[in-house]
């Protein structure tokens, strides 16, 4: 044999060599015919590597792995030169619930101390859940996928590292595939108890009760319990509260109306799910027939049975005095001429699904109300109203709001109803197009309501200005008041018309409301009024 065929030989006995060497190491590194899986290589995985994450590979035996399939791994710098975000969901459109054609098939392991079911390829039994964790020294509570489906392209969707190991280049080790202890921080939340006292002062003028003023302290979260043991107690605001009560003083003084009220609500009544709500008020109204005072106060116990339906009962006790008749000789206000007292339970049952009580854009409130006097006045009333919102459009951010409105009002009460509990329309607030009480039933020449009354209305609202600060609505009222149920159509009060709505922060939530309203049917003796006005509440 010639020299060249000679140095052939050599280097192929050279090179099996070297293969079986390097096979051996290999081999008696992990310890396959140990019978225990991972009793030598186990350690690996808990070696803090030099990312300090607890993957494979530490600082001692990081270079022996692949660095090809590291670099184009997430959570890499070079995640992005290939096209993969950093949380290892694949590049454009997928829908998370499609089943994914895999072109590596993963490992799969069971919990606990794993074994391998098959040495020669390193396969193991089929995980239950269809998904493994990796072999570890001691068992482990893997958290559940949240979304149901596998790791895209078989990369964990957490962004662990992708690494080429000893069990062949189909295999993929992961020491949690929904989990990376790398991409999670500390937080540190610092909360400051909010303000939860207020006092107001205002102004308001409308065309039902002239000019009022309006002084308000109002606490949410009142204790009446926690007496001020200093004055430091008062000054830094630790007294009398804490305990998420209600307390509210409010003076209304006006020249047509005033009023004096405090009030206490309790949420959970001896910690239950009842509300308590008591409240005494002093009330003084200059009508255009009569002057009319009550003293007096109400105790009510509400109950919530889901967040939009609630039921309260309640009783009322007052004083009332009518007094400085305008037009003597009528005996509906004769007969209840100086004091009176008036004592009514009621029950009301409401649903109020609105997204604000004022100016609401969609949602609806149902409410019925029953009541009974009993006795120096002995009668029953039932008062319904329901209202109806609709969102017909907005802008993307949801500002510039047009709404259609509904609303359906409606009360009946029986015959020994005085004069002062009767009910009324015209104004602002119940049919516009109409004076403040001049709708309805009259003895001479004194309005004196009725014991039935409807009123209905539609509305619809729409932005002017870009910023939402004036509106404008267009509108139809409709209604009347009655002595009995039965309704005269030729007498039925209908007023159509438009106004404007302006909000300007300084007065709050309620916008001031400019209205126009033009009969077109009313009775001989109601009396119009085509311009109203309301500033400091909403209709």
């Amino acid at each position: 044999m010639d020299r060249s065929g000679q140095l052939l030989k050599i280097t192929l006995a050279l090179s099996l060599v070297t293969g079986l060497c390097a096979g051996w190491n290999s081999a008696s590194a992990q310890d396959w015919t140990g019978g225990s899986y991972g009793q030598q290589a186990a350690p690996n995985w808990n070696v803090q590597g030099r990312d300090n994450q607890g993957y494979p590979g530490s600082a001692q035996n990081w270079d022996s792995y692949d660095r090809t399939a590291y670099e184009s791994s997430p959570g890499n710098p070079n995640q992005y030169r290939n096209g993969m975000p950093a949380s290892g969901a694949p590049v454009g459109n997928y829908d998370p619930y499609q089943q994914y054609q895999q072109p590596v098939q993963p490992v799969q392991y069971q919990q606990g101390y794993p074994s391998p079911s098959s040495p020669e390829t390193g396969m193991y039994s089929q995980d239950p859940s269809g998904y493994g964790s990796p072999p570890i020294p001691a068992p482990v509570t893997r958290p559940m996928n949240p979304y149901g489906y596998p790791p895209v392209n078989g990369r964990p969707l957490g962004g662990a590292r992708i690494y080429d190991p000893p069990l062949g280049p189909d295999a993929i080790i992961s020491p949690n595939p929904y989990y990376d202890p790398g991409r999670t921080a500390d937080l540190t939340i610092r909360a400051e108890e909010a303000q939860t006292g207020r006092f107001q002062f205002g102004v308001g003028i409308n065309s039902d009760a002239g000019v009022t003023g309006n002084i308000v302290i109002d606490e949410r979260n009142f204790d009446w319990r926690r007496y001020p043991s200093s004055v430091d107690d008062i000054w830094n605001g630790r007294a009398w509260r804490g305990a998420g009560q209600g307390f509210r003083i409010e003076a209304m003084p006006g020249t047509q109306v005033q009023r004096y009220m405090v009030s206490f609500s309790e949420p959970y009544l001896f910690d239950t799910r009842v509300s308590l709500n008591l409240s005494g008020y002093f009330f003084n109204r200059i009508y255009r027939d009569w002057d009319e005072q009550r003293v007096g106060g109400r105790v009510g116990l509400g109950y919530r049975l889901t967040p939009d339906l609630s039921t309260a009962v309640s009783l009322r006790m007052e004083d009332v005095e009518i007094s400085d008749p305008r037009v003597p000789g009528v005996p509906e206000l004769d007969a209840v001429l100086g004091h009176q007292d008036l004592y009514t339970g009621s029950w009301s049952v409401t649903h109020d699904t609105r997204d604000t009580a004022f100016a609401p854009t969609e949602g609806h409130l149902f409410e019925i109300n029953l009541e009974q006097a009993f006795g120096e006045y002995s009668y029953s009333r039932a008062e319904f109203d329901f209202r109806q919102y609709f969102l017909l459009g907005e802008r993307p951010d949801g500002s510039g709001r047009h709404t259609l409105g509904f609303s359906t009002r409606a009360g009946f009460s029986g015959a020994d109803t005085p004069i002062f509990e009767n009910f009324y329309a015209g104004g602002f607030s119940t049919l516009r197009g109409f004076d403040f009480r001049r709708v309805g039933p009259k003895s001479g020449d004194v309005f004196v309501g009725g014991p039935f009354r409807v009123l209905g209305s539609v509305e619809y609202t729409f932005p002017i200005t870009a910023d939402d600060m004036v509106k404008g609505v267009i509108f139809t009222d409709v209604g009347a008041v009655e002595e009995s149920t039965k309704i005269v159509w030729d007498d039925f009060d209908v007023a159509p018309g438009f106004g404007l709505r302006i909000s300007v922060p300084a007065l709050g939530q309620a916008p001031i409301a400019l209205d126009f309203a033009f009969p077109v049917n009313h009775a001989d003796t109601d009396q119009t009024q085509v311009f109203s006005f309301f500033v400091g509440a909403a209709r």
